[in-house]
């Protein structure tokens, strides 16, 4: 027998045997337990070999009452040790207790959180937050999500305290706005994510990160159209495109950005929307004086932008009427159209404003100079 047709024959055997591996019957190739995607989540324990295997059912379970009579005790010291055992592998082992079931792995991460938070450590507590979130899906997601908008925010925000109580601790503006993006990937709803898009556009914001800011806006106005926090997005981005307006003699995508952001504002939000059942009354009443404010100051950048915008017009039509002929091809049979045409624009883009009125004389001395 030739050797080709050996080793056709030994290939064809080869995937018979590959194809009864994977055959409908065949439970041991596909049998999987669905916690187990989750353990690549895990640091895990070792220090050649990393052991990422389910903590032991009764080992968790001592664990678990052992470090919950420590916290009761005081010792959260003790407490925390135990409870950061998890931190390293997960669990899925449960207990039951007056007619509740505790989950022990997501239970002792969020108690070791909450002890991390009082200590100062914020960062460390937001991290456990974050792997209840992702590794245990199935765990009370808005008790987790509240948590860690409160921390990201406490971080973001507030004087973060020195480790051991002399230890200064820096902020990161980067992993600050980092957290805030986490929150509002992993919080995909309309109570946490618009909050957390909003803090990262504001943190942005502060750290001179404006395409990030208005990132994060865009999202909040596109995914969470009917949230009651687009009315001051579309404020801000507004405002952020105004900032970046040069003035008239410049490219004016800016000032078009902000003129349409500031006009949409003015048209869908002619009134506030109605209190979220997720926003407090006394927020609410204070979003109602500040949008208030927010609607003054959208009519006086639309104005202003509509100047910029006319004043534009202006320029290009001096320009056009002085170098036109040395550029234009039929500029003998066109004469002053080009010119009038950006004169005209910028009347009727801001009547009132003083563009206007000189686009106004320089129509009146181009149509007299016709004649």
């Amino acid at each position: 027998m030739k050797a080709s047709s050996i080793i056709l024959l030994l290939s064809f055997a080869f995937g018979l045997i590959e194809l009864s591996a994977v055959s409908p019957g065949d439970s041991r190739r596909y049998q999987s337990n669905p916690s187990a995607d989750k353990n690549y989540l895990f640091p895990g324990t070792g220090f050649f070999k990393k052991n990422r295997d389910p903590i032991d059912l009764e080992q968790a379970k001592e664990w678990f009452l052992t470090a919950e009579s420590k916290e009761k005790s005081g010792d959260l010291g003790k407490a925390l040790d135990l409870y950061e055992n998890f931190a390293k592998r997960r669990s899925d082992a449960t207990l039951s207790r007056n007619n509740e079931q505790i989950q022990i792995g997501p239970e002792s991460l969020f108690r070791a959180s909450m002890i991390r938070e009082k200590r100062g450590d914020w960062q460390k507590s937001f991290e456990h937050m974050k792997l209840i979130a992702e590794a245990y899906t199935e765990y009370d997601f808005e008790r987790v999500a509240e948590s860690l908008m409160r921390i990201a925010e406490r971080l973001a925000k507030e004087k973060l305290p020195r480790k051991w109580g002399f230890v200064p601790r820096f902020r990161s503006g980067n992993k600050d706005r980092m957290r805030l993006d986490q929150i509002a990937g992993l919080a995909r709803g309309p109570k946490f994510a618009p909050r957390a898009l909003m803090a990262l556009a504001e943190i942005a914001e502060k750290d001179n990160k404006e395409d990030e800011s208005i990132d994060a806006l865009e999202r909040l106005v596109n995914l969470y159209p009917d949230n009651y926090l687009c009315e001051e997005a579309y404020f801000l981005l507004a405002k952020i495109y105004e900032k970046r307006v040069s003035g008239p003699a410049y490219d004016q995508g800016a000032t078009l950005k902000a003129l349409n952001f500031y006009e949409d504002y003015i048209i869908l939000y002619s009134e506030s929307p109605p209190k979220s059942k997720h926003e407090a009354q006394e927020d609410y009443q204070d979003r109602l004086k500040e949008a208030e404010e927010r609607r003054l100051l959208a009519e006086k950048g639309r104005k202003a932008m509509r100047e910029t915008l006319a004043a534009s017009k202006v320029v290009v039509g001096q320009f056009v009427e002085k170098y036109g002929k040395y550029y234009m091809v039929r500029w003998q049979e066109l004469g002053n159209k080009p010119a009038l045409q950006f004169y005209n624009e910028a009347i009727t883009t801001a009547p009132e404003s003083q563009a206007a009125r000189a686009a106004e004389k320089k129509v009146a001395e181009l149509r007299a100079g016709d004649d």
